[in-house]
Order: C-alpha cells, then structure tokens, then sequence
C-alpha cells in the first residue's frame, strides 16, 4: 500500500513539473544561439509558401501530403493518412510567430475536417494527427471542444495498448503479430498532455511503460535503433527485428534515429526522469559523431545507406534532429549545451538555404525540398513532405525564443 502512494505522488509531482513548463519558458542558459541562423526571413519565406499552398488547395477537404514535379501536382490524402495533422499544425505555428491570421483560418478550417479522426482506434498515429493539430491550437487558443476532441483522441490512442507486449501496436497485420516502431514514441506527447489534463494516471502510466520497453528492446549496443519489432502478442516476446524503413535491420534509419532522440527528450521533459535524458544524449552522440554524418549535418536516409557519399539526404531527419537538439540542449550541462545547439544552428543553417529552401510559389508550396519518405518502398523519394517542414517550423520557433532570450538579455 505505502509503495502504490509513493508512486502515485511521485507521478503527480511529475505531472504538475510538466504542466508548470514549456519550451517556450525563458530558460536562462549559459549559453545562446550565435545567429547563424536568419529566422525572419526563414519565417516570412515559410509563411509565403504556406498561403500559396492554401491557395493552390482552394478551400478542398484535402491534407498536403506532398509534391510531385514532374506532375506539377500537390499530392494530398484524406483525413485517415497519418500526416494529415501536419499541416494545420504548421500553421499554427507559422501564426503563433508572425501573427499572420490567415494562416490561422486555414489551420481551423483544417481541424474541422480532422474531427472524426478522435475515434479512430486503428491506427498509432492519432498522436501525429490530433496532437499535432488540435495541440497546437489548443496550446494557442484555447476552446472547450478542443480538450474533448484531444482527449476522446487520447482514449483511442489507449485501445492500442498491451499490458503483455509493454508497448502500444504500431501496425495491425496477422493476428499473432504485434509490431511496434520507434516513431509510436512521439505520440506519447498526446498521452501526457491528457494525464496533465484529466488526471487520470492511466495515460501517463502506458506512455512510460510504452518508453521503458523501447529502451530494453529497440536499442543495440552502440545507440542505434531497429526500426521495428515484432511481438508475439500473447507472450511479449520478441518474434522478429524488422528493417522497416531502414537500409537493414542492422542498419540506422536516420528518421528513425531522429524519432529517437526527440522522443525521449520529450520523455525527460515529462517525467524528469533521467534514464529518458541519458537515452536522447546517446542517440544524440550516435548521430553526431557517426562516420558517415555529413559536415553539414544533413544525413544521408540511413547512416548505413548501401551508396553513400552518393546516397540521398533525408531533410525530414535533419529537421526532426534539429528541433530535438534545440530541447535537449535545455536540459544537458557543460559542454554538451553548447555542441548541441551548435549542431542544431548548422542544421537550420543548411535547410533555410537555397539548396532545401524551395522558392517562392514552386513546391507545391512546401517549404523544404529533398526528403526522403520510404526509400525500400520506392515512395516519397527526394520529395518534400509535410512533417519535414512541420518540425523544421517548430525548430525555427524554438530557435526564435533562444534568439528572443538572448535580446532581453536572459
């Protein structure tokens, strides 16, 4: 009975320590961005970009997915498709930046066609969707229907859960699978946010179950990640390791490794607990200091790619990694804050110049070109794709409030 108090203390003290901060929260660092990085005009150029592309879908009940040019055609799904949050949350963010309220009609426009999605059990990825979205909107202007939508959402997330397996199923195939995949971690966000609002522990107890099993299993001895597993669903154990997106599944898929390390830097900021801030630091040094990572910090799709230096850059993992480092770096101490702002900075750098940066009115109206959606699938290659220039977006806003503290001399 004492221990059941204690752990329920302790995760209430962890809730309310999640709740009380932000990654807008002025941080006073010792250290602060050398502005490298030209944010206006990153902004003023992503907000150009996103009024064309809501041009170009002229009020349809479509979702950005991507931009095929030799089609000349702005590629879209239905609300079902797993990107489908993106873009409205892109444009929140783009909103919360500049102000600009066109930008924030379209994104409400966009949520009232992302509705139903709340109810949808069958996939992981109503975090990426509903989070992604309805989150931000939420966090920004708030509205009643917005908490319920989220946490109706939050309730179907849970329905994917195995107290057997420890871990949230990813993919539904055969009956005796159970497949779960490094990107599952960054839906826990929505889990939190709704134990945070609820104060039901139920949520934050299968998002840290969830993260504890990905530790013991989804890592190999140097910090790479396989980017699935198999599970036998009535034993939990490990059937099967899958190369998923991957070169090989003794290979490290570079989004997969940028899922990683923003993922458990988003479960330290959640729980404080510092296993999760140990495990972004490793998969953050495992990126940083491989062999095959370019100077300029852009990966190749996967570190152990089969034609590399001539292989493909993955901008979506370099966006990902970048607005990861820009909070991990908030919570490290000594040099590392430093490396991994630096890193973060050079990584911006890059994909706000011309070779990532689209120009204006061509893209499709995405911002950033050359990222690579399923190399063994053969789909989405070298193309842009909405959740690169979603996180690309956040990491420019969190850049921003660094460069904001800087100015008031915090």
């Amino acid at each position: 009975m004492c221990r059941n108090i204690l752990i329920f203390i302790f995760s209430l003290f962890c809730i309310s320590c999640a709740k009380a901060e932000t990654l807008y929260t002025k941080q006073n660092l010792p250290i602060k961005p050398k502005g490298k990085v030209n944010v206006e005009l990153a902004l003023k150029n992503a907000v150009h970009q996103y009024l064309y592309m809501r041009d170009e879908l002229s009020g349809a009940a479509a979702f950005p997915k991507t931009y095929d040019a030799n089609k000349k055609l702005l590629e879209t799904s239905d609300s079902e498709w797993w990107c489908s949050g993106f873009y409205s949350g892109t444009l929140f963010y783009l909103y919360e930046a500049t102000g600009n309220d066109d930008l924030y009609q379209e994104g409400v426009r966009m949520l009232k066609l992302l509705e139903s999605e709340q109810y949808n059990s069958d996939t992981h990825d109503v975090g990426f969707m509903m989070y992604c979205s309805f989150g931000n909107a939420n966090r920004i202007a708030p509205q009643p229907n917005y908490k319920d939508i989220l946490v109706n959402s939050a309730r179907s997330l849970m329905t994917r859960f195995s107290p057997i397996v420890g871990c949230i199923k990813s993919h539904n195939r055969k009956p005796n699978d159970y497949i779960v995949i490094i990107d599952n971690i960054m839906n826990l966000e929505l889990l939190f946010w709704a134990a945070e609002t609820t104060g039901d522990l139920s949520f934050y107890d299968v998002a840290v179950k969830h993260a504890d099993t990905t530790i013991k299993n989804h890592f190999r001895p140097d910090n790479s990640l396989y980017h699935g597993l198999n599970y036998d669903p009535k034993t939990g154990k490990i059937k099967q390791y899958q190369a998923g997106q991957g070169a090989s599944n003794k290979s490290a898929w570079a989004r997969g490794q940028a899922w990683g390390l923003y993922g458990f830097t988003m479960m330290y900021r959640f729980t404080k607990d510092e296993k999760y801030l140990e495990q972004a630091v490793k998969v953050a040094d495992f990126m940083l200091n491989h062999p095959n990572m370019p100077k300029d910090l852009i990966p190749y799709w996967d570190f152990n790619a089969p034609n590399i230096p001539k292989d493909l850059r993955d901008a979506s993992a370099a966006a990902i990694t970048s607005s990861g480092l820009l909070e991990l770096c908030l919570y490290v101490k000594g040099e590392k804050q430093q490396i991994y702002l630096n890193a973060a900075e050079n990584i911006l750098k890059v994909l706000a110049s011309p070779t990532y940066t689209a120009s204006e009115n061509t893209n499709g109206g995405f911002i950033l070109k050359h990222s690579v959606g399923n190399m063994p699938a053969k789909k989405e290659i070298d193309v842009p794709l909405s959740y690169t220039d979603y996180y690309y977006v956040e990491a420019l806003c969190r850049y921003k409030a660094l460069q904001d503290d800087k100015k008031n001399g915090l």
